[in-house]
């Protein structure tokens, strides 16, 4: 979930072939892309005749999911296509097939909850002022997006993901507030000093664990359990 939770949130591109007139400009420009009949809004530059769009966009576009881990960069997405139906029947045959617009939620929520968690490791590990106002900031945004999917939850396997997910969202929020705590007292030095102190800790294993769970998981569309999550 936290692709390295101790690296600098990056903008990442995905470099597209663009056909026809060689663009020159570097100006950012919004263009509408449309992957597997689903359609979206994504921010591209073109750069000596190659268009340059932005692989988080692309990705939230085909509802799936973006990881990165040590030297690779991991895309899922459901197995369903662009083409799944809205919602899916309560009483549908399959127990542990999530419906599409629960999937679509789950996804954003836990984007959302890897945009909490990235920043703050990068501050805590490079002496960066953090105070429980700016915090509350991606906080909240996370909360948001986990109200969202439980709204959106209509199935047993929905409610079931969705209780996972509200597991990870309560183990981040206990984690933020203790390095919190720890930064008012002046104890966070020892992640400075050590580069992955904080990412190989226990606690944040275990939530780095459960979220590249979930984020397959809901990629795939099934229901599944994870020991991590718990």
């Amino acid at each position: 979930m936290w692709n390295n939770w101790c690296s600098a949130p990056l903008i990442l591109i995905l470099t597209m072939i663009v056909s026809g007139n060689a663009y020159a400009q570097t100006k950012p420009q919004v263009v509408t892309v449309v992957i597997n009949g689903q359609s979206g809004k994504a921010a591209m530059i073109s750069i000596e005749g190659r268009g340059y769009v932005d692989l988080a966009a692309l990705v939230r576009i085909a509802n799936g999911t973006l990881d990165f881990q040590t030297k690779q960069i991991v895309l899922a997405f459901p197995q369903s296509g662009g083409n799944a139906p809205a919602t899916v029947s309560p009483d549908q045959t399959d127990q542990s097939s999530m419906s599409h617009d629960f999937m679509k939620a789950g996804v954003e929520a836990i984007t959302l909850m890897r945009e909490w968690g990235s920043p703050l490791v990068y501050a805590i590990e490079n002496g960066y002022n953090v105070t429980d106002n700016w915090v509350a900031g991606y906080r909240d945004k996370a909360a948001d997006g986990l109200r969202i999917a439980s709204l959106a939850a209509k199935t047993s396997a929905d409610r079931n993901a969705l209780q996972l997910l509200t597991n990870e969202f309560e183990a981040l929020r206990d984690w933020s507030n203790k390095l919190v705590q720890a930064h008012k007292k002046m104890d966070v030095g020892k992640y400075a000093l050590s580069r992955g102190a904080l990412k190989n800790e226990p606690e944040s294993q275990k939530i780095i664990t459960c979220g590249h769970f979930l984020a397959l998981m809901l990629a795939g569309g099934s229901f599944q359990d994870d020991a991590s999550c718990h």
